[in-house]
């Protein structure tokens, strides 16, 4: 029955992978997360996608100064924007979120619905055997924008998935997860 569903998911993945591929997104601002967890650090993985519809809007916000060019202080402005509307804790303890890799794609590509910018933030760790909570709100801007939050299967088979809790916008996440010795 598992090599079945496996099977399932992955035809439905690349059925689902091949019709994007042709598609381009036109009236929500997608705001895509992965999550990555390692004993060291936890990685947040973001793909913001403007489609057609709210492109025009979304360069707006990040070219301040409307010359058509996003600088270097204008990217950095606008990650550091949708970085205060995101919120993470691990048992309780939060932490500021700071992205380490910030690519902007050509505004060109932008508006027609398949630029993506990709923001990753390290949060680092020192996961010792034990039980922990996760907890992660994007409150990204504007009634336009969509989310969706997943967390990928761990490489290091000490780190377990025990349960995740999504809102019924996935703007929140929680994540139960273990981490147990070998």
């Amino acid at each position: 029955m598992t090599r079945t569903r496996s099977a399932v998911f992955v035809i439905l993945f690349l059925l689902a992978l091949r019709a994007s591929a042709r598609a381009h997104r036109l009236d929500e601002y997608l705001q895509a997360t992965t999550i990555a967890l390692a004993h060291d650090h936890i990685l947040l993985h973001l793909r913001l996608t403007p489609g057609v519809d709210v492109a025009e809007n979304v360069i707006r916000q990040i070219d301040r100064n409307g010359d058509g060019r996003l600088s270097f202080a204008e990217r950095q402005s606008y990650v550091w924007q949708i970085t205060q509307r995101l919120s993470f804790s691990l048992n309780g303890h939060s932490d500021r979120l700071l992205a380490e890799v910030a690519k902007f794609p050509s505004l060109t590509a932008m508006r027609t619905g398949t630029g993506v910018i990709d923001l990753q933030i390290r949060i680092q760790t020192g996961l010792q055997k034990g039980n922990y909570h996760l907890a992660y709100n994007n409150r990204g801007a504007g009634p336009e924008t969509v989310w969706l939050v997943n967390c990928l299967q761990p490489q290091d088979p000490e780190i377990h998935i025990v349960q995740q809790k999504r809102s019924e916008t996935q703007s929140s996440y929680l994540l139960d997860f273990a981490v147990t010795p070998s």
